[in-house]
């Protein structure tokens, strides 16, 4: 028997699930967008984040990826985890600042966490403060070779690229990651009006479309991951390089997949948007049926609209 595939109006499949278990952090990075709460007040519970992924499971979401925020700023990360392993999924991934990793690495590979992305832009300790406002980098890299070490594989480092403070260090970072075993994801900066410094957009974006033009020369092989919105793969030497473009692109919605909640339970639709949240937490909290939740789910579906078209 195959399994159910839910589509939304535009015959996008409903695959992957992104819950944000958080809006705290441990660090304050310049180009942080400070999307909505920054407390614990109104965060989801284990057994509430738990049953959100059984009705996504019902509706055949596939993945499910645990973000921020710091995700491991929950002390309750670990029994998270192993909830949502329980329900039986293809894949559970985190996206971390590393910070907490050493910390939590062995636990949640124990628990059924299968992969991390860790957010790392420099590996100078004097930019690494700059962006961060804090001076965490060897505790951060102590946790991304844990990560390693446990298994969390393929361990992904994300590096926001940014003029005139990191964009000359995506050599001595892809040698980093090359030497462990890991992937180097080159990210273009998103504008945003949300950032802590507001001359952030003029001055510290950068294209990618000269780096690629570079690694396309050097590399040894080159793959378009088609269902990723068309991003390049670069294979140089031994190691690897992906390179994410900005999600405001036709592309992107074209090909989007992914539902999201937020830390207070409202299922949200688009990344892009913020005036079409879905409140499921209130009706999983007065012990609704599964069949009233998934109605719900439903709802959130059918409001998705690609937010680019051009």
């Amino acid at each position: 028997m195959s399994e159910r595939v839910v589509k939304d109006k535009y015959d996008r499949p409903i695959l992957s699930l992104r819950i944000t278990l958080t809006n705290r952090c441990n660090v304050n990075c310049i180009y942080c967008h400070h999307d909505g709460m920054r407390s614990s007040k109104n965060e989801m519970t284990p057994d509430e984040i738990y049953k959100i992924c059984q009705i996504a499971k019902r509706i055949g979401v596939r993945k499910i990826r645990l973000s921020g925020g710091e995700p491991l700023i929950r002390k309750d990360i670990v029994e998270i985890v192993s909830k949502i392993n329980s329900i039986g999924f293809n894949d559970i991934s985190i996206t971390t600042n590393g910070i907490l990793l050493e910390k939590y690495a062995k636990d949640l590979k124990e628990a059924g966490l299968d992969r991390v992305n860790v957010s790392l832009d420099t590996l100078n300790p004097e930019t690494y403060e700059f962006i961060t406002k804090k001076d965490y980098l060897e505790a951060a890299k102590k946790g991304i070779l844990k990560s390693v070490e446990v298994g969390l594989y393929p361990v992904k480092i994300n590096m926001v690229i940014m003029r005139d403070i990191n964009e000359h260090e995506i050599k001595d970072m892809f040698n980093f990651c090359k030497d462990n075993n890991m992937v180097l994801q080159l990210i273009e900066l998103i504008e945003s009006e949300n950032c802590d410094d507001d001359k952030f957009s003029a001055e510290y974006h950068y294209k990618l479309d000269m780096v690629e033009e570079r690694l396309s020369d050097i590399a040894d092989e080159v793959r378009e991951r088609e269902f990723m919105q068309g991003r390049r793969k670069y294979y140089i030497n031994g190691g690897e390089i992906e390179v994410v473009k900005p999600v405001d692109n036709s592309k992107f919605c074209a090909n989007c997949t992914r539902l999201r909640v937020t830390p207070d339970g409202k299922i949200k639709p688009c990344l892009l948007r913020n005036d079409n949240l879905v409140d499921i937490i209130t009706d999983i909290r007065n012990n609704e049926s599964d069949e009233k939740l998934e109605e719900i789910f439903l709802k959130g579906i059918d409001k998705r609209e690609p937010f680019n078209t051009d």
